[in-house]
C-alpha cells in the first residue's frame, strides 16, 4: 500500500512548480508584484505564395472583347496588407504580375465622361477687401485709422536742403564755399563749348570742281546755349553761290532735345535776306540726328527746313553716315530763285574713317534735285535741275 501510495503522488510531486509558475500570485492578500513590462513582438509577414499564371483561353475570331470583373465579394479595400517588420514594409505586390491584372469594369449605364467632378474650392479672399485687413500687432481701431490717415497724406514738397557744413566749423568758412561752388560747377553746371564741321567737301567735275560746307559751333552750359550754323556752297574761280550764317539761342527741353530761336541771314545768293528762326535739335528714337526750322523772311517769305542724317558703325572707326535735306517754301521769291512747295532736296551717302573721333576723312555721294518753280527759275538762268557727284571731304570737330 505504501509503495502504491508513492507511485501515485509523484506526479503530483513533478508537476508541483509548473503549477507555482501559472498561478496568480498578485491576488493573494499581502502580496504586490510588480507589473511585468510587455515586449513588443515583431510580426513576420506572412509567407507569399507564388503567383501561377493561368493561361489565357483561346479566343474565339468573331467574339467581342469583354472586360473581366473582379470576383464577387472580394473588395480591394478589404485586401490584408502585410504589417511592416523591422520598420520596413513589404511591397504589397511583389511576386505578382501586374500585366495580367483585369481593370474593374465601368457601372453598366454610367458614362465615365460624364461622371461629375468634384467641385473647386471657393477663393477664400472672394468679395474681401485686402487693402482693408488689419495688419499682425495691430488692432481693428489702429488699422482703420492708418488706413484712413493713408488717403490724406498731403503732397507736401521735400524739405530744404541744410545750409549749416561741418567743415565750415574746422577750416574758413569762405574758402570752403568757393570749394562747393566749384564742385558744383564741374559736376554740371560748368561752361563747355564745341567747334564741329559736319561736312566740308570738294567734289571734282570736268568743268569747274565745287565745294560745300556745313558746320555749327555753340557756347554754354547743358541748359542754355549760344549756337552759330553756317552751311553753303559754290564752284572754283566763280565763288560762292549760297552762303547763310544762323545766330541762335537755344534752350533744353529734354535730355535729348533742344528748342532754338535767333536770326538767319543769307550772304548768297543776292539780293540778300533776313529771316526770324524758330527750330529745334536733337537726337530722335534709334539715334537719328535730326532737326528743323520755320524762317520767316523780312520780305514776308515764309519757309522751311527739315534735316537728318544716322551714323551707322561698321566697325568701331568705320562708319556709313546717309543724310538727307529738304527744304520748302510757303511763296514764290523770283529774286533768290526759291518756288513754291518743295523746292529742292539733297541727298547724300557719305563713308568716313575715323582716324581719331575728332578728325575723320570721307568719301561719298550726293544728289541733288530742283522742283516745281524753283527749277523753272534755275532753267531760266541756265542752271542745272539736278546734280550727282562723288565728293572728298573731312568731318571734324574740337
Amino acid at each position: 500500500m505504501k509503495t502504491a501510495a508513492l507511485i501515485g503522488l509523484l506526479p503530483l510531486m513533478l508537476g508541483a512548480p509548473a503549477l507555482a509558475q501559472t498561478m496568480d500570485h498578485s491576488m493573494m492578500p499581502g502580496m504586490q508584484m510588480p507589473a511585468p513590462t510587455a515586449k513588443p513582438v515583431a510580426k513576420k509577414p506572412p509567407a507569399q505564395k507564388p503567383v501561377v499564371k493561368k493561361k489565357a483561353a483561346p479566343r474565339k475570331a468573331a467574339a467581342p472583347r469583354t472586360t473581366a470583373k473582379p470576383a464577387a465579394g472580394r473588395a480591394m479595400g478589404a485586401m490584408a496588407m502585410p504589417s511592416p517588420a523591422s520598420g520596413q514594409v513589404a511591397d504589397p505586390h511583389a511576386g505578382h504580375d501586374m500585366s495580367t491584372m483585369a481593370m474593374p469594369a465601368a457601372p453598366t449605364g454610367q458614362d465615365m465622361g460624364a461622371m461629375p467632378m468634384p467641385a473647386t474650392s471657393a477663393d477664400p479672399h472672394a468679395g474681401h477687401d485686402m487693402a482693408a485687413m488689419p495688419m499682425p500687432g495691430m488692432n481693428t481701431d489702429q488699422a482703420m485709422s492708418s488706413m484712413a490717415d493713408m488717403g490724406d497724406i498731403p503732397n507736401t514738397p521735400p524739405p530744404p536742403a541744410p545750409t549749416d557744413h561741418a567743415a565750415d566749423n574746422v577750416f574758413d568758412p569762405t574758402g570752403m564755399a568757393k570749394a562747393r561752388a566749384l564742385l558744383r560747377k564741374e559736376h554740371g553746371g560748368g561752361i563747355t563749348s564745341l567747334v564741329m564741321a559736319n561736312f566740308a567737301e570738294w567734289a571734282p567735275r570736268s568743268g569747274k570742281d565745287s565745294y560745300r560746307w556745313e558746320g555749327e559751333a555753340w557756347f554754354g552750359g547743358d541748359i542754355n546755349r549760344l549756337t552759330l550754323k553756317s552751311e553753303g556752297e559754290g564752284l572754283s574761280g566763280d565763288g560762292l553761290n549760297r552762303a547763310e550764317l544762323q545766330a541762335l539761342y537755344s534752350r533744353s527741353v529734354g535730355p535729348y532735345f533742344n528748342l532754338q530761336a535767333g536770326v538767319r541771314h543769307d550772304f548768297e545768293p543776292r539780293p540778300s535776306r533776313t529771316y526770324a528762326t524758330i527750330g529745334f535739335e536733337g537726337l530722335a528714337p534709334y539715334w537719328f540726328e535730326v532737326s528743323g526750322a520755320a524762317f520767316l523772311s523780312n520780305k514776308g517769305d515764309l519757309s522751311a527746313r527739315l534735316e537728318g542724317y544716322y551714323d551707322q558703325r561698321l566697325t568701331q572707326r568705320l562708319i556709313i553716315q546717309p543724310r538727307a535735306e529738304l527744304n520748302l517754301a510757303a511763296s514764290n521769291d523770283r529774286a533768290t530763285g526759291v518756288g513754291s512747295g518743295l523746292s529742292d532736296v539733297e541727298l547724300g551717302l557719305r563713308l568716313r574713317y575715323e582716324i581719331r573721333r575728332e578728325f575723320a576723312p570721307y568719301v561719298g555721294v550726293t544728289y541733288d534735285r530742283k522742283f516745281g518753280k524753283t527749277a523753272d527759275y534755275a532753267r531760266t538762268g541756265g542752271e542745272d535741275v539736278e546734280d550727282a557727284r562723288v565728293v572728298l571731304g573731312l568731318r571734324a570737330w574740337f
